[in-house]
């Protein structure tokens, strides 16, 4: 019967609408097919029809996918493999974890003789290379190795000078030495340069005294502090004496070697307090701790004293002019801490996407009458779900080995200003951009299994905990985006003042001149699959709109900054500026993604990976596509245009999804989620709990 106020529906209404809701149901296990002129036969994907005939050219593929350093990844894994010992169990508690995690790491070091911190600096994709193994087999195994080696050693090596490497070195890198990285404190963690921990000189003895004044300053989730550690890389405002004895003077925040434990009895020392964090939400093998100093006293040369050093009289000399060129400089040196986080994310997903997809391929659930059931994967709304993850998987895969090749060039020429700052806002937005996808992928990807996806085994609830603070630590997401987008603004004022732009933003060059012009109302009506499937409009559309967000934010930021100053207006245009952050970020991946795909050197390879580059490409637009509409970038048609081929993509993509996983090249023992195993998944499912 018809609701009030609707007209009475009459037998045939309701039989069209009946007709209606089946096709529409219909769609949900057939895709939409694209129109005839563009080429493509759409073929229904239900259990026993054909599929869409794509060939993977498997030992190519997997060539061009495997990282740099490939082979001292397989010993990672073949030296956990032998030592089932080693590997984390599930349900261990936090304790236990913690020992284990030290375990892992020692046994790393001094008998699989793999030694990461010797490539810290000398050669970052092995370091990182390293670290992605071992993060595999635990990522708490991967976050400790991080401080011991990447901010521990990396502070003591980067900070410091010739006399902190003789006396340290070999201490860090057979982890003799554990130690930990003092920077965030309870009421500051992204704003270090607010850090209250005080270090004054003592010209009497020659020492600084190193002091928590308040509880605030409390040093606050130092990983390696509340078991391990026995050394701390404190960061602290330098305080010296001056002329008038009433006065001190404040030479900004620097790093400082404190011991915190005795080397032999492992005893707290005199002056220090120690407390553990307890559990977190995940990477409870780190031991998280608290540090207070109670004018604890250090030698002057425990100062890392590469930016600024101390004379024995107290007198401070630097070759750096001001405080902030100091503090750049030093947090500049640390910008490996997050090129390794979004490295590591990216690996991360590979292992998620890799469990969800195999289950995907696996479970049959319904199917047409009298049929055998179907795959899960072969529904549309599960392509929807994994299909654009795992495209972006890809994407991220050729970006953060972009990044690692810029990090490690900024290691080997230190002068190139132009390249450290490309490093450090690329860096920056691709920590930020990456580990938020893979967070939210995370929880998608457990979705996507139904309960067996919750079983802590399958491994979706621990990767998602692990990971979950990638978000966090080396800078907080929403803040470093900030920082992308205050570096574009830089650029972007620059070039009008007839600067030059560095080699990642080169395209605001041209799209501040073309780009910003009226959209071209003939293009915005094109809509065949060889247009939409061009990487030139593809970049164009994600440039364009990248444009457009600098163009705007500079103008309002401008407006604003009259009556609200420039901390109002930057507060006013935050929203926006996030935006445009991300905007930029989506513009470098696939600029990287589009040129990893033309230099692949294999034709049948380079079809595949332009497959998945354009489902990644199409997927954002069709995303953001009130975006493109709003400015008339993108007609009606083609919006709906290039819905239909997303969706034919996400269908294509699935086709080949089982090869696309298997080019990650991880072994069951990695992955080690029974649900993924690549045969006799369920019973080694049910074999685990007791069948």
């Amino acid at each position: 019967m018809a609701s009030p106020g609707e007209p009475n529906r009459t037998a045939e209404d309701e039989s069209q609408a009946a007709a209606r809701r089946i096709e529409r149901l219909s769609l949900h296990l057939t895709p939409i097919p694209l129109d005839d002129s563009q080429g493509v036969e759409m073929e229904t994907c239900g259990a026993g029809k054909a599929k869409a005939k794509i060939e993977v050219d498997m030992g190519s593929l997997s060539l061009y996918m495997r990282r740099k350093h490939w082979e001292i990844q397989e010993r990672v894994f073949e030296y956990f493999n032998s030592r089932p010992e080693l590997q984390t169990p599930v349900g261990i508690s936090m304790a236990d974890h913690r020992e284990l995690c030290m375990k892992q790491l020692v046994g790393l070091v001094r008998e699989a003789g793999i030694r990461p911190f010797r490539f810290v600096n000398e050669d970052p994709a092995k370091y990182f290379a390293i670290m992605e193994a071992v993060g595999s087999v635990d990522v708490s195994l991967a976050i400790k190795m991080g401080v011991q080696f990447s901010l521990w050693g990396g502070s003591v090596i980067n900070l410091g000078t010739k006399k902190h490497r003789d006396r340290f070195f070999d201490g860090i890198d057979n982890v003799d030495y554990p130690g930990c990285f003092a920077m965030t404190e309870l009421h500051h963690g992204s704003n270090v340069q607010g850090l209250q921990t005080t270090a004054t000189f003592d010209p009497i003895t020659d020492e600084f005294i190193i002091n928590t004044p308040n509880d605030g300053a409390i040093k606050w989730w130092i990983g390696n502090a509340a078991v391990h550690g026995k050394f701390a890389t404190v960061f602290a405002k330098l305080v010296l004496p001056t002329h008038d004895s009433r006065k001190t003077a404040d030479m900004g925040v620097h790093a400082f070697i404190v011991p915190i434990r005795d080397l032999k009895s492992h005893k707290t020392l005199p002056g220090i307090e120690i407390h553990d964090c307890g559990h977190k939400v995940g990477l409870n093998g780190v031991d998280n701790g608290a540090l207070r100093f109670r004018s604890v006293r250090i030698p002057r040369d425990n100062l890392l004293d590469r930016f600024g050093e101390v004379s024995r009289d107290g007198k401070y000399k630097s070759s750096l002019p001001s405080i902030n060129k100091r503090f750049a400089a030093t947090l500049g040196e640390l910008v490996g801490g997050r090129v390794g986080l979004a490295y590591s994310s990216a690996s991360v997903l590979k292992i998620a996407s890799t469990i969800a997809i195999r289950y995907s391929l696996l479970r049959q659930q319904f199917g047409p009458p009298k049929q055998p059931e179907v795959s899960i994967l072969d529904y549309q709304s599960q392509q929807h779900k994994l299909m654009p993850m795992l495209a972006s998987t890809y994407a991220f895969h050729f970006s953060t080995m972009q990044l690692v090749e810029k990090y490690a060039q900024m290691k080997k020429t230190h002068n190139d200003e132009e390249l450290v700052g490309d490093v450090h806002a690329l860096s920056a937005g691709l920590k930020a951009y990456i580990t938020s996808y893979t967070a939210k992928s995370l929880s998608t990807c457990r979705e996507a299994c139904g309960g067996h996806g919750y079983a802590v085994v399958n491994r979706f609830g621990t990767l998602r905990n692990d990971h979950d603070i990638f978000q966090t630590f080396e800078g907080d997401n929403t803040v470093l985006l900030q920082q992308v987008a205050a570096y574009l603004l830089k650029q972007y004022q620059e070039k009008f003042q007839g600067g030059t732009l560095t080699v990642t933003w080169n395209y605001l060059r041209e799209s501040m001149n073309t780009y910003l012009s009226q959209p071209n109302p003939v293009t915005a009506r094109w809509e065949s699959a060889d247009h939409l499937r061009d990487p030139k409009f593809q970049l164009d559309a994600f440039q364009y709109r990248t444009s457009r967000l600098l163009q705007s934010v500079a103008v309002r930021l401008r407006k604003h900054t009259k009556n609200l100053g420039s901390f109002g207006a930057w507060n006013r245009c935050l929203n926006h500026l996030l935006t445009l952050a991300e905007s930029h970020i989506e513009s470098v991946i696939l600029a990287q993604f589009i040129e990893a795909v033309q230099r692949c050197p294999n034709a049948n390879t380079q079809a595949t990976l332009k497959l998945v580059c354009d489902l990644y490409a199409l997927d954002r637009i069709w995303n953001d596509i009130g975006t493109y509409r709003n400015v008339d970038y993108v007609a009606p048609n083609k919006a709906k245009a290039i819905h239909k081929l997303t969706e034919y993509l996400c269908f294509q993509v699935r086709n080949i999804a089982q090869e696309l996983v298997d080019a990650f090249d991880l072994p069951d023992h990695v992955t080690r989620a029974p649900i993924a195993m690549k045969s006799n998944a369920y019973s080694q499912y049910t074999q685990y709990i007791g069948f």
